[in-house]
């Protein structure tokens, strides 16, 4: 397993069946594989995920459309039948977008040789619209959020103040200084983009003073620095032996002495879904060694498909299952072997990023749709498996599984979201939209007191 690697439109009928009402339920309703290039770098020869070998408001869109522009009166959502047997906590959604009102058909006379209406048509009598209950409150969430570029729907997450950690790629100083300004609290990461390294040809020493050259420009700006919290190197490198696993952790851990001397916190690894394989841990050591002197973050990415317990130890159990300190898997929750089994044991329990997580088709032999890639795709999958009829709802419902996760385990910080307002090419894996809606509604009731 250590080689696994990583990632309707019929015009809706405006009086729409109760059967074609979508549900959606919280989580919290019953608490209890080669990963390389990622968004905003080129790709190198291998795919980013693959296998070595191989709120209740905001419902304004339809689920999984591309268009992320949401409408700005929603109508107020629905509540669930009582027929679902459990309390619903995330809207309920006709399948083409917002409900609307039942529109009464006048009533027509008779028919003689030249039939004509009698009687005055009625006004349209509103469909009845109960309160669907949010998401009840809880500890302060561990989600962050990845942004391609400066959106405004940024700034309604971060208004929750419950935002912990956002990773860019979008470098404009007044970009970042506005997200402190809204969310002080919040971490910011950031990353250049750059072509993929190869580990085979590296020298250490050599490229990480490169590095530096090249990323000091905004990491030592004095209108960016006061913001950012840390910096990436390369995304999702991978080593194809223990050889080039120690050239890179010399790589990181000379860019994260460089960059400490200066001040500027270092976050090293970022390694794809799956990577790297256990054997090549002790390698890197060095690199956590260096983190932990200078202050400095261990940044991991964490997806699985079609849903994100798969190949985890909560796996098979259903919609709710649950997570426990001792759950772990092999995709999402390895971050718990690399802890338990190799960093604390050393002494090396440093603070965890995961810099990239969610749900990723990328991944691969996997159950579900072979060509879905984004959540979006997921989503008649999740429908048709008993994840949620309600493809935004459904994924929230995952990622506050995670969330419940990484709460249990303090040296976490948090874990980003893959993606809110994407670069080019990633478009299914937007959250923007329903999606937004129901985190933004989660996240206001688990902010920090």
């Amino acid at each position: 397993m250590d080689k696994i690697l990583a990632k309707e439109a019929k015009e809706s009928d405006p009086t729409p069946p109760i059967e074609n009402i979508d549900i959606a339920v919280n989580y919290e309703q019953n608490p209890q594989i080669q990963h390389i290039s990622g968004e905003g770098s080129s790709a190198p020869k291998w795919s980013r995920r693959a296998f070595l070998g191989g709120a209740a408001a905001l419902i304004a869109a339809s689920c999984g459309r591309a268009d992320p522009t949401p409408v700005a009166n929603p109508s107020p959502p629905l509540a669930s039948p009582t027929a679902i047997g459990h309390t619903t906590y995330l809207p309920l959604v006709a399948s083409g977008g917002e409900v609307e009102a039942v529109a009464m058909q006048p009533s027509l006379p008779t028919p003689t040789e030249t039939p004509r209406p009698t009687n005055t048509p009625q006004p349209p009598t509103p469909t009845p619209t109960p309160v669907a209950t949010p998401f009840p409150p809880g500890p302060p969430s561990k989600l962050g959020l990845f942004v391609g570029h400066n959106h405004p729907s940024i700034f309604e997450l971060l208004e929750t103040q419950a935002v912990t950690v956002i990773k860019t790629l979008e470098l404009d100083a007044n970009f970042v200084a506005d997200i402190k300004r809204v969310s002080p609290r919040t971490r910011i990461i950031g990353r250049i983009a750059l072509d993929q390294i190869d580990l085979a040809a590296l020298d250490p020493i050599v490229e990480a003073r490169r590095f530096v050259e090249t990323v000091l420009p905004y990491a030592d700006d004095p209108a960016r620095r006061p913001y950012f919290d840390g910096w990436e190197s390369y995304n999702e490198p991978v080593a194809g032996s223990i050889d080039e696993m120690a050239r890179f952790a010399e790589f990181e851990a000379e860019r994260t002495r460089l960059l400490g001397e200066r001040g500027i916190r270092s976050v090293i690894g970022n390694f794809g879904t799956g990577q790297p394989p256990m054997e090549q841990w002790q390698a890197f050591l060095p690199a956590v060694r260096a983190a932990i002197q200078y202050d400095g973050w261990l940044g991991l990415h964490e997806y699985s498909a079609p849903t994100i317990y798969h190949l985890s130890t909560v796996e098979g159990r259903g919609r709710y299952p649950g997570v426990t300190p001792q759950d772990s898997g092999w995709l999402t929750l390895r971050y718990r072997k690399v802890y338990q089994d190799i960093l604390a044991p050393a002494g090396l329990t440093l603070p965890l990023v995961m810099t990239e997580l969610g749900v990723d088709g990328l991944v691969k032999n996997r159950p579900g749709p072979p060509e879905a890639r984004g959540w979006q795709e997921f989503q008649q999958y999740w429908a048709e498996h008993g994840y949620g009829l309600w493809g935004p709802g459904a994924y929230v419902e995952q990622l506050v599984w995670y969330d419940n996760a990484m709460r249990q385990d303090s040296y976490v910080i948090g874990g980003t979201i893959f993606a809110l307002a994407p670069t080019a090419g990633w478009e299914t894996y937007d959250i923007m939209g329903p999606c937004a809606g129901v985190l933004k509604q989660y996240l206001s009731v688990h902010a920090p007191v």
